[in-house]
């Protein structure tokens, strides 16, 4: 913070107040419990459920799922409040709470050349949070979590258009690289929602292993196996969004330490790099020692493995990821701007660098996947 300070000092760097930090990182936080918790539901718990049953897990995924709703619905009132309050002259962010600021706010009319007032974009965008928070409370009730497969599968589509609704412009993109930053922005958001909400769903599921039988190894060992597809999924997409939006803002590698934003850049850079490394360590240490004890039947082993050691790092993992949501409102302005840098300006070799970038890093994971697969033919070593 001190080092943010300084920068701001120096480079014309604004520090966020503090309801902007909590509304952001908050309304962040809301999308990562819904988006992460029905993707991962529907592509790791699901599945695994089916192929094995457990009464257990089914209703503990459900009152996640419906607690993720009332998180979106909380934090998306308070991230259109801040909306209000970025836009009024004056108005503070309790003043903006006040449901007549936001209906005046939404009802204001298109700027010149709009194809859409942005006020309107904003009123769908809450309308289908509103649907999406709606379907996932009703897990609280018994009824409803009968049908707990057909909530999560139809809150998940709502859930991805609460963020792509936002990000509608109001009007047309003037050049590719506008449509670029469009499209990887939203990618960045929603590969990282998934990845921590992800997480944060099997973490908590996990918590139930005291009232589980001891074959529950295999069951756990499926779910593991299953996100940590997804999760490399996710860290390629973050990874190559990430590229691109920070060489937009980040015009020389000094400007990470010199400008307020290239410092609140860094220190987000560091949590994902350890986010990174704790996926690294599932990678290359957890999941071929999980795969060995399961060929083995080893099945102390693969419960100690499996909701023992993997949940630790897991929830290593929560905790670096809350820590980047709150360096996320920190990222105001740019960098090149607070340095006096030329504005990014694309061209043929800039996106032929680009794809290449994003073949290599899909061809590192894809090698990921291959050594964690080699690593798990290993004979299993002795546990501590």
């Amino acid at each position: 913070m001190n080092s943010l300070l300084v920068a701001a000092n120096t480079a014309g760097y604004a520090l966020p107040p503090a309801w902007r930090v909590l509304s952001k990182a908050g309304y962040f936080l809301g999308l990562s419990g819904a988006i992460g918790t029905t993707v991962t539901y529907a592509t790791t718990v699901r599945p695994a459920l089916r192929a094995t049953p457990a009464s257990g897990l089914t209703a503990r995924s459900a009152t996640h799922l419906a607690w993720s709703g009332v998180l979106l619905l909380v934090t998306g009132y308070a991230q259109l409040a801040a909306r209000v309050a970025r836009a009024g002259h004056g108005t503070s962010f309790g003043a903006a709470l006040a449901p007549g600021r936001i209906l005046d706010f939404l009802r204001a009319p298109a700027a010149k050349g709009a194809w859409i007032a942005q006020g309107t974009v904003y009123a769908i965008q809450n309308l289908i949070l509103l649907v999406t928070a709606a379907t996932l409370i009703a897990l609280f009730l018994p009824a409803a979590r009968r049908h707990t497969d057909r909530i999560a599968l139809a809150a998940l589509p709502l859930a991805l258009a609460v963020t792509l609704t936002a990000a509608v412009p109001t009007t047309a993109p003037a050049d590719l690289d506008r449509w670029l930053d469009l499209l990887l922005d939203q990618a960045h958001i929603v590969s990282g929602t998934v990845w921590l909400g992800g997480l944060a769903l099997l973490a908590v599921l996990a918590t139930t292993r005291r009232d589980l039988g001891p074959a529950t190894g295999p069951l756990w060992a499926d779910l593991w196996r299953r996100f940590s597809l997804v999760a490399l999924v996710c860290v390629g997409t973050v990874l190559a969004s990430g590229l691109w939006l920070s060489w937009k803002h980040v015009g020389a590698l000094s400007q990470l330490w010199t400008t307020g934003y290239g410092l609140a850049l860094l220190v987000k850079l560091l949590l994902v790099l350890g986010l990174v490394a704790a996926g690294a360590v599932n990678q290359f240490w957890l999941m071929p020692r999980i795969t060995q004890a399961r060929r083995a039947e080893d099945t102390t082993t693969l419960r100690r493995l499996t909701l023992h050691h993997f949940p630790k790092v897991v929830w290593a993992e929560v905790a670096l990821g809350l820590a980047v949501l709150l360096a996320m409102p920190f990222l105001a302005g740019s960098a090149r701007t607070e340095a006096g840098s030329p504005k990014a300006v694309s061209s043929g070799s800039i996106y032929a660098a680009g794809i290449l970038l994003v073949l290599t890093l899909a061809a590192s994971l894809y090698a990921t996947a291959k050594t964690s697969d080699a690593l798990s033919r290993r004979p299993a070593p002795t546990l501590p």
